[in-house]
């Protein structure tokens, strides 16, 4: 990063340090927010770094948009849950909460049944509404209480019951961020009047229109972990929403990636929201929006790429499978489903899926299955239900 912090010039050079924020403060290119961090006013620089951060996720997003369209809708459905588990458990492995992608995908393939009673019903069935046009308020106080009930409070209240929240809206006492090492890095806003003052002030920022939504969304995820309204699950809940902001203004899928590319890089995560902590930053908060945006801008990377490298193979077995004289051509479209789970998805199809997808009855799945399998063409996963593959290994 270019951008010079000013909590670090503090210490070779005063006279720089006061020159430079003034000349940041005072320049057209600077947006002076309406919130304080500690005693100064906050504020950004558009600088170069966020530029070129911000057109790079803007090319990509329209690449992200070009191979999702080509995408066969089971594939689609089969990698977006892949993802969605993924994003789960690690969203929760960063807050030391234990899960396990084989429980996350068992209440995944229960939504519509049994899994209200069953841990993390909150995360996955918020998280799944990024692939949906439901909206969230996001304009008050309260609103985010809504989202938190929904999102993580049963799980906050299984773990310690001392952690649920006890104020009006937010919490009475105070509260602390801790790394995963549980080392204090910042103590949260207190009391809870001023916890409500800033959250307001915050929201107010994430609806400035004129900010360019990248900026707010970075602005917004860094003030929410200063504000800390909650004993516990915050880090969750304004990951959520974040991808829940991002899933609304690019494509949806990338709504599934933030917390794998946090993760991937937490010190750089916590030592940019440290420094915006700081002092001695003044109020900048620049540096934690060019490492936010840098994070969303590997996260449509790693999205991309993922995408890309699918599709290609699934081109290729789909002219394998052309090829294929011992597939009945009745068979293909059946085997060409189960290709597609096999390459986007790490957990197989299950029976009812494929009635589904191919308008087809129980019986002519169980046919089509069992064909398959006098080929050894099929993978099966000794689960509840029942899930399939098919061996690219073998088809090829």
């Amino acid at each position: 990063m270019n951008y010079v912090l000013l909590s670090h010039l503090f210490y070779k050079d005063k006279n720089e340090y006061k020159a430079l924020y003034e000349k940041r403060i005072s320049s057209e290119s600077t947006c002076v927010l309406p919130i304080k961090i500690g005693t100064h006013k906050a504020f950004y620089c558009l600088c170069p770094e966020i530029h070129n951060i911000s057109m790079q996720i803007m090319d990509l997003d329209k690449k992200i948009s070009h191979i999702r369209k080509e995408l066969p809708n089971a594939a689609l459905i089969q990698f977006a849950n892949k993802c969605l588990i993924d994003e789960i458990k690690l969203t929760n492995d960063i807050e030391g909460v234990y899960s396990t992608r084989k429980e996350l995908a068992a209440v995944l393939g229960e939504m519509d049944g049994k899994a209200k009673k069953k841990r993390f019903y909150g995360l996955i069935n918020k998280y799944q509404m990024l692939t949906s046009d439901h909206k969230f308020s996001l304009n008050t106080s309260t609103d985010i209480r809504d989202i938190y009930n929904d999102l993580v409070l049963k799980e906050v209240a299984e773990d310690s019951i001392d952690n649920v929240p006890d104020g009006e809206i937010f919490r009475k006492d105070m509260a602390e961020v801790t790394t995963p090492t549980q080392k204090v890095i910042h103590q949260g806003v207190y009391p809870e009047t001023k916890i409500i003052q800033l959250m307001e002030q915050a929201l107010n920022i994430l609806n400035q229109k004129e900010i360019p939504v990248l900026i707010r969304i970075s602005i917004f995820h860094y003030l929410f972990g200063y504000i800390h309204p909650f004993y516990d699950g915050n880090g969750r809940t304004s990951r959520f929403i974040s991808s829940y902001l991002l899933s609304k203004d690019f494509e949806f899928l990338i709504g599934f990636r933030l917390s794998y590319t946090i993760k991937a890089h937490i010190k750089e995560y916590y030592d940019a929201f440290k420094e915006c902590n700081n002092e001695k930053n003044l109020g900048d908060l620049t540096p934690f929006i060019i490492m936010f945006l840098s994070v969303i801008l590997e996260s449509f990377k790693n999205l991309y790429d993922a995408l890309d490298k699918r599709n290609n193979l699934l081109l290729k077995f789909s002219e394998v499978l052309k090829g294929k004289e011992d597939i009945s051509e009745e068979l293909k479209p059946f085997a060409f489903v189960l290709i597609q789970t096999s390459l986007f998805s790490n957990e197989g199809i299950t029976k009812k899926q494929l009635e589904s997808e191919l308008s087809i009855s129980e019986s002519t799945v169980n046919k089509r299955l069992a064909k398959l399998r006098e080929k050894g063409l099929l993978i099966e996963e000794s689960c509840k239900p029942a899930k399939y593959l098919i061996d690219l290994n073998m088809l090829s």
